[in-house]
């Protein structure tokens, strides 16, 4: 999978995805430090990434899109090291990696793992 790691993730997280047999990249290193949310969206979208962040304006501008890519994860674990991020994605990546595919918000804590399938309908 691709991912692309939003500036409030730490760029660590990147050598042991790629470990795992992903391709990653971090928006400070390819130029985007400064881009806004809805231009980080674009490019993921354009390049088919899933990004990664903390940051829940992501989940808030893909549910109102009415789009099915990018998908996004979002960490809201409270140890933010990466070993202890890369546990808790290790435990659930059978979980989320078919909806990542097919365009999801996933939200990712020390206990719950919620998973919004994309485009997310109005009630």
């Amino acid at each position: 999978m691709n991912f692309l790691l939003n500036m409030n993730v730490h760029r660590d997280m990147a050598a042991p995805l790629k470990k795992r047999g992903h391709v990653c990249r971090h928006v400070g290193d390819i130029g985007m430090s400064r881009a806004k949310d809805v231009e980080i969206v674009a490019e993921a979208k354009r390049t088919g990434e899933v990004i990664i962040a903390h940051d829940l304006d992501y989940g808030h501008l893909l549910a109102f899109s009415g789009e099915k890519a990018p998908s996004v994860i979002i960490l809201r674990l409270r140890n933010l090291r990466t070993g202890e991020v890369m546990s808790r994605f290790d435990a659930v990546w059978k979980e989320i990696e078919s909806p990542l595919v097919d365009g999801a918000v996933v939200s990712l804590s020390d206990r719950s793992l919620r998973i919004r399938i994309l485009p997310i309908e109005s009630e």
